[in-house]
């Protein structure tokens, strides 16, 4: 689904959200109802591609939990109610790209348990749009964000490697990394709720909205 740069948005006033957020937020850029109904479209995608094979789940932190566990969700429901089970393990990296609204130059990996189970498995990385800008010449490129993470994870010779993200943000350089599948490409923005996050608020923020200068200001550290 992709929404058009001159997409004003639903007004505030049409929802309900915490208290403690009011005055810190432009509007709704995407109502959580259809985030919930994309995912599960997204669920059903990939179980039709996947075939017979088990599903190892890595899910990056902090930002991707919600989506990871809505996503994941949806796919064991419908192997419930099918002819096919299908098999899941979830582990977790964390990586850490932003200083208040600002992307920082280098990149921080950490987290994985054991990915020495994903050899010769499918392997789905589910993340949301922190991974997928197409960053400014100054900014490091996700592309080479992406192909790092992914290399770490190659090492280990899954079967096959996947990667699900909520959400794509379309910027001026089309050059970005794309992943396999997504749910929203959006404009140029800084959005908040959904899990997430400007330094650590508006994960308890069920929409995805777009924050305001007052918000950025408040919560800047």
């Amino acid at each position: 689904i992709q929404i058009s740069d001159n997409w004003p948005g639903y007004s505030l006033d049409l929802f309900t959200y915490p208290q403690h957020y009011y005055g810190d937020l432009e509007y709704v850029l995407i109502p959580h109802g259809i985030i919930v109904d994309r995912t599960e479209r997204l669920a059903k995608d990939i179980v039709q591609d996947i075939g017979d094979n088990d599903i190892v789940v890595l899910c990056v932190l902090k930002g991707g939990y919600k989506f990871c566990a809505d996503l994941v969700e949806h796919i064991k429901n419908l192997s419930r109610n099918s002819e096919r089970f299908i098999s899941m393990k979830v582990d977790f990296v964390r990586l850490k790209s932003y200083h208040n609204d600002q992307s920082m130059q280098d990149m921080q990996i950490m987290g994985g348990d054991d990915l020495s189970k994903l050899t010769g498995k499918v392997s789905f990385l589910c993340v949301l749009f922190t991974l997928f800008f197409m960053f400014y010449k100054d900014i490091v490129g996700t592309g080479r964000t992406m192909k790092v993470l992914l290399n770490n994870i190659e090492k280990y010779k899954p079967k096959m490697i996947k990667v699900a993200s909520l959400l794509v943000k379309r910027t001026s350089r089309p050059d970005g990394y794309r992943p396999d599948y997504y749910g929203f490409e959006i404009p140029d923005l800084f959005v908040v709720g959904y899990a997430l996050d400007y330094n650590e608020h508006f994960r308890d923020l069920n929409h995805i909205c777009v924050i305001n200068d007052h918000g950025k200001a408040k919560y800047r550290v």
